[in-house]
């Protein structure tokens, strides 16, 4: 059980790790000379950088974007820490529910970010804000991270709800 127990932690605190990592570096979007994230965009070979205001066309579907992935990143640091109360507190038998549930939240939140990134990237990258060619790109690691903290995530939700606490 003490085994399980620390893979789950590991397992929960790799969806953390993933879900800073994807919200806060810069490559959801990447090409020759620049890379862009739903904060900046940077030029690589001038180390630039120009924040994404409300300048920019598509403007709403960023914010959109930057506060799911908010959401489910303080989602996910909450339900590890409802989950290490649970831990203490649950009597025997019982189910890690608002864990679960909590965890759950934060995969649907970072599925509908990187859904609405999918869905909007044609109009984001040829917005007219930007003082460089950015539709010749591709997704960066960034936005591959970002679903694979979907799957880590809705992972990590269900195996809360079929854990019980054992001896």
């Amino acid at each position: 059980m003490l085994i399980l127990l620390a893979f789950i932690i590991v397992f929960h605190i790799t969806s953390a790790a993933l879900l800073f990592i994807s919200t806060i570096d810069n490559a959801w979007w990447v090409g020759d000379n620049f890379s862009t994230d739903v904060w900046r965009i940077c030029a690589t070979n001038t180390s630039t950088c120009m924040a994404i205001t409300d300048e920019f066309n598509e403007y709403q579907s960023i914010q959109a974007v930057q506060a799911a992935m908010i959401l489910s990143t303080i989602f996910c640091c909450v339900a590890f820490l409802v989950f290490i109360l649970q831990l203490f507190r649950l009597k025997q038998g019982e189910r890690f529910v608002l864990t679960s549930i909590i965890q759950l939240l934060s995969c649907l939140c970072v599925m509908i970010a990187a859904s609405i990134y999918t869905d909007r990237h044609e109009e984001l990258h040829q917005s007219h804000g930007y003082r460089m060619e950015v539709s010749k790109g591709q997704y960066g690691y960034s936005f591959v991270l970002a679903w694979i903290a979907f799957a880590f995530t809705l992972i990590s939700g269900v195996m809360y709800l079929v854990l019980r606490k054992r001896k």
